[in-house]
């Protein structure tokens, strides 16, 4: 998904779909890639956790962009053998209930979405706490906050670049005739003390590829 700069509101749609090279109508950006990382994110996933056969997947039915979301990740989990436990809720109640209804050994891990709607994260980071249940996150942020890991996009990279095209238009570019830029650096991050309280041993090949280590 990109993170669309332009002058003012324009065809948006159009702009994007036509090309990354010449996107046209009066947007530019930078990609943060949240589609395509999906494999990713859960392939490294279950190399963290051994035996992740059944993965928790907590959205909001009512956003287009947890439902593209939906699709990469079912094509994602179906490449990987992964079983996509899929739980989706309108409201901040039916989000606290679908987590609080989760039996034991139901699932194996949480895979959260990148958005805020609904308090999901908050209510994810809650009951995993509880139930001593593995997560993977999109963005640090949650990791910080005790989630097991994340795999996205460096967004402080991703605003350089775009500040950059910023001022590419300040200075009189039109955004049809800038290409959308693809994000150059990703970030592991792994929470090491939860790690530890799961149990969990950072297998070697992930300890050379992590970003940082939250202790």
């Amino acid at each position: 998904m990109p993170v669309p700069i332009g002058t003012r509101p324009g065809p948006v749609g159009r702009g994007l779909v036509r090309s990354f090279a010449r996107p046209g109508g009066n947007v530019t950006g930078v990609s943060d890639f949240r589609l395509e990382m999906a494999p990713k994110r859960l392939e490294i996933f279950r190399e963290l956790v051994p035996g992740l056969r059944r993965v928790l997947f907590l959205y909001n039915a009512g956003d287009p962009v947890a439902m593209s979301q939906l699709d990469a990740n079912r094509d994602a989990a179906r490449q990987l053998r992964i079983t996509l436990v899929e739980r989706p809720v309108r409201t901040q109640e039916e989000a606290r209930a679908a987590l609080a209804g989760l039996r034991k050994g139901e699932v194996d891990g949480i895979l959260s979405l990148p958005s805020v709607a609904l308090n999901i994260h908050g209510f994810i980071l809650e009951t995993a706490a509880q139930r001593a249940i593995p997560t993977m996150f999109f963005d640090p942020f949650d990791v910080e906050r005790g989630g097991l890991a994340s795999y996205s996009a460096n967004y402080y990279q991703v605003g350089r670049q775009a500040a950059r095209l910023v001022d590419k238009i300040i200075k009189g570019a039109k955004p049809a005739d800038i290409p959308v830029e693809q994000p150059t650096r990703f970030e592991l991050v792994i929470n090491l003390k939860t790690a530890k309280s799961l149990g969990l041993t950072i297998p070697p090949t992930l300890l050379l590829r992590v970003d940082r280590l939250i202790e």
